[in-house]
């Protein structure tokens, strides 16, 4: 549940990643108000890099208080990043066309709150995975992760976006750039959405999950100890 809930924080960021700037330059011309695309990404980079500080910190201290009220706040802390950055990303693109200060805002809660996810899930797959499988289980869950997320999320925006430019017609207006692109984006608070409910569902299995890994932690400790008497009792 973990790896796709992730699979779907990754295909989010990489599409905000490839397409926001190209969305931005497009709401900035139909309003009328043109930046360079440079001065567009410029801001776009800073506001995502404040957004990753901001969303890691914030996450990992909210996991490490809720530790000690409940067994299931990693998952519901990214289950609530993933559901609470929808309204955000579709603020900002429902607002785009009327006021961009506004849309940089709302996408700079939105990344924060995506962001809530990347330290916490990852000492999820930690203490549910026995430590002779954790590297497996990381490479699996980052190939997964990947392959299904931002390495397809750029590609399927455009292509979305293609097909509603040729629907509309005149593709190289302003208008035509920038409501093709504004319909694929809404893709991404469905996935940001889908992602959410999958880390709803890791929640409710994580404690178990927790259990059954410290048993096997417990075992292979024992058995490790047992060797090692075993191995000096030999030698003497």
């Amino acid at each position: 549940m973990t790896t796709f809930g992730f699979t779907a924080v990754a295909f989010v960021a990489g599409a905000l990643a490839w397409w926001a700037p190209s969305f931005m330059s497009a709401a900035l011309q139909f309003e009328g108000n043109p930046k360079t695309d440079a001065k567009i990404s410029f801001i776009f980079g800073i506001i995502t890099c404040m957004a990753g500080i901001a969303g890691v910190a914030i996450g990992g201290e909210v996991s490490q208080r809720l530790k000690s009220v409940t067994s299931q706040g990693d998952p519901l802390i990214c289950a609530f990043g993933l559901l609470a950055c929808c309204p955000f990303l579709f603020g900002a693109l429902v607002v785009s066309r009327h006021n961009s200060a506004v849309t940089w805002i709302l996408i700079f809660f939105g990344e924060t709150l995506l962001c809530l996810n990347w330290s916490v899930q990852a000492d999820i797959m930690m203490y549910i995975v026995v430590p002779t499988r954790r590297s497996t289980a990381a490479a699996i869950q980052i190939l997964i992760s990947h392959l299904l997320g931002d390495a397809g999320s750029p590609y399927l925006i455009g292509v979305v976006s293609m097909s509603v430019a040729e629907s509309i017609g005149n593709e190289e207006s302003a208008y035509t750039r920038f409501y093709s692109l504004q319909y694929a984006m809404y893709m991404t608070t469905f996935v940001a959405a889908l992602g959410g409910g999958f880390f709803l569902a890791c929640a409710l299995f994580v404690t178990q999950d927790r259990a059954r890994a410290d048993k096997a932690i417990k075992a292979l400790d024992s058995d490790s100890t047992s060797e090692n008497q075993a191995s000096l009792a030999a030698s003497a």
